[in-house]
């Protein structure tokens, strides 16, 4: 069966492949950005590297993501189409300190961290990059403000809260160690942070004005 222009294209952030060789080629190709993303960061990737360990040729990997900045961010793209969903422990003060042990969690390894921090460099070095790092990270947290939501039905956060604030708050403090100032994190900041913000939740800081 021939392929339309549309069946050669990467998709579009948040929606899904169906299976079949097309979603094996593309899973391959992104375990092998992911692979060469660890090993080497952004600035060491190569198109040749991702054909050599996807086995996928190179002049499809062209044809297909237009070269590395489009694997980078199609990588980034199949990073959330994923089924995870957010903590629901029956309290506010509980899923947000699951969230935030989740990102101590990924960042506190750096065997798991090197992938999504050479993401985070590749944005810096690549306006397709940041524009996926940004559709992946609101996309995370848009599923994360059903946390806020039930918080709310529960009577726990305002009504006219802003949900998206919360739950950015709970994984900032911890992010600006592991990017900015370099610093581990562990899991008495994860409680730390998601204190802070259960705090400031409380005290109406992220309520809309």
């Amino acid at each position: 069966m021939t392929s339309t222009a549309t069946d050669s294209a990467p998709p579009a952030p948040g929606t899904r492949r169906p299976g079949g060789r097309t979603a094996r080629t593309r899973a391959a190709v992104r375990d092998a950005v992911l692979s060469g993303l660890a090993d080497h960061g952004y600035p060491g990737l190569t198109v040749e590297y991702v054909a050599d360990h996807s086995g996928v040729h190179k002049t499809t990997l062209y044809r297909r993501w237009g070269g590395l900045e489009g694997l980078v961010a199609d990588a980034l793209d199949m990073a959330g189409e994923d089924s995870w969903v957010p903590p629901d422990t029956g309290s506010l003060e509980g899923d947000l300190r699951e969230l935030a042990h989740e990102v101590v969690d990924s960042f506190s390894d750096s065997a798991a961290a090197s992938a999504p921090t050479a993401f985070v460099a590749a944005a810096f070095q690549s306006e397709r990059a940041a524009q996926a790092l940004h559709a992946f990270y609101a996309e995370r947290f848009t599923r994360c403000t059903a946390v806020v939501a039930r918080a709310v039905e529960r009577g726990e956060a305002d009504t006219d809260i802003d949900a998206e604030a919360v739950v950015r708050a709970v994984s900032a403090p911890l992010l600006l160690r592991v990017f900015i100032t370099r610093e581990p994190i562990d899991a008495a900041l994860a409680d730390q942070s998601a204190a802070a913000a259960l705090a400031a939740t409380h005290a109406g800081a992220y309520n809309r004005r």
